[in-house]
C-alpha cells in the first residue's frame, strides 16, 4: 500500500478528487445531482469488485445487499421517525447481517450456484417488498420524510467524500495480506487451501465488507432521493449496471469500478434524448471494452504504464 502513495495512479486520483471537490463552486445543480448518484453507484461497484475481482465469487445479486440497507434505513425513518443518521448506521448493519445469513450457505456451493443463490435472494427481496406493501410501500415505493440535506452542493460533497474514503479502505484492503489471500483463493482455491489458508473465512470476510459498504451506500442514496423503490435500489437491472460498471472500469482494480460507474451514469444520462438508442450505445461500448480491453479502462491504463 505504501507504494501506491508514490505511484502515478495516486497522484492522478488525488488531482481528480481535488478538481471534483471544486465543482459545486461553478457547476449547475443538474450536474451535481447526476454525479452525486454516480458516486454512490461507484461505491456499489467497488464493493462488488472486492468480492468478484479478488475472491472470484460471481455475485449476481448486488442489489440484495443494497436493497436491505436502503429499505431498512427508509422504513425506520418513515414508519418510526428515527433520526437519519441512526437509520443509515442501522441500514448498513442490517446489510451485514443479511450478508452473513446469505453467505454462510452460499459460500459452501461451487461454480455458478453461488451466483444463482445471490440472484434468488434478490427475487425474494423483491417479493417481500411487494407482499408487505403496508411496511415497504410496495411497487409504488416508500416515501421518506427526512433527507440529509436539500443543498445540492452539500449532497455532492457528502457523496464524493464517502466514495473517496470507501475507495481508500477497499483498495487498502485489496492490497493487504487478506486481499492477497482472496486473490489466491479466487484463482486456485484448492492450492490456496493446501497452503493452510481458510478460504471460506476469507471469502466470508470479503462478503461482509462488501455488504457493509453496499448497505451504507444504499442507505445514503435513499436519503438523497427521499424515496426507496424496487426500480432504484433492488431491480435486477440496477445490479447489472453495477456489474457492468466494475467490469468496464477494470476487474481487480477497485478504483476502476468507481470510474466505470461514473462513466455509465453520466453516459446514460447524456444519451437519454436518443431514447432506447441510449441503452444500445452504452451496451455496445461495454461489449467492445470487454472484448478488446478485458482489464477495463483502468486495467488497460495500468498495463500500458507498466510496459
Amino acid at each position: 500500500m505504501g507504494g501506491f502513495f508514490e505511484s502515478r495512479l495516486f497522484f492522478v486520483s488525488l488531482a481528480i478528487v481535488i478538481i471534483a471537490s471544486t465543482l459545486p463552486l461553478y457547476a449547475s445543480g443538474y450536474i451535481l445531482g447526476l454525479l452525486t448518484v454516480a458516486y454512490y453507484f461507484g461505491v456499489f461497484a467497488m464493493a462488488w469488485d472486492l468480492l468478484f475481482g479478488f475472491a472470484g465469487e460471481v455475485n449476481f445479486g448486488p442489489t440484495f445487499l443494497i436493497g436491505v440497507g436502503a429499505y431498512t434505513a427508509g422504513i425506520l425513518n418513515a414508519q418510526y421517525g428515527w433520526s437519519v443518521y441512526l437509520c443509515i448506521v442501522l441500514g448498513a448493519l442490517a446489510s451485514v447481517v443479511a450478508g452473513v445469513v446469505l453467505a454462510l450457505p452460499a459460500l459452501r456451493v461451487r461454480g455458478p450456484y453461488f451466483g444463482l443463490t445471490t440472484l434468488v435472494a434478490v427475487l425474494i427481496l423483491q417479493n417481500f417488498i411487494v407482499v408487505f406493501a403496508d411496511l415497504t410501500g410496495g411497487e409504488i415505493g416508500l416515501t421518506i420524510p427526512d433527507v440529509i440535506t436539500i443543498n445540492a452542493g452539500a449532497n455532492y460533497w457528502i457523496a464524493l467524500g464517502f466514495m473517496t474514503i470507501s475507495a481508500l479502505i477497499l483498495y487498502g484492503l485489496s492490497q493487504s495480506p487478506v486481499g492477497l489471500v482472496l486473490q489466491a483463493s479466487g484463482q486456485d482455491p484448492v492450492q490456496a487451501g493446501a497452503l493452510g489458508f481458510n478460504i471460506v473465512k476469507h471469502k466470508l470476510a470479503a462478503f461482509v465488507v462488501s455488504a457493509f459498504f453496499s448497505g451504507l451506500s444504499g442507505a445514503l442514496l435513499v436519503f438523497y432521493f427521499g424515496t426507496a423503490s424496487v426500480g432504484t435500489v433492488v431491480d435486477i437491472a440496477v445490479g447489472v449496471n453495477v456489474i457492468v460498471a466494475a467490469v468496464l472500469g477494470g476487474r481487480r482494480t477497485v478504483l476502476g469500478a468507481a470510474l466505470g460507474a461514473i462513466f455509465l451514469i453520466v453516459a446514460g444520462e447524456f444519451l437519454r434524448p436518443t431514447g432506447e438508442l441510449a441503452t444500445f450505445i452504452v451496451s455496445a461500448v461495454a461489449l467492445l471494452v470487454v472484448l478488446f480491453f478485458p482489464g477495463g479502462f483502468l486495467g488497460a491504463a495500468l498495463s500500458h504504464e507498466r510496459r
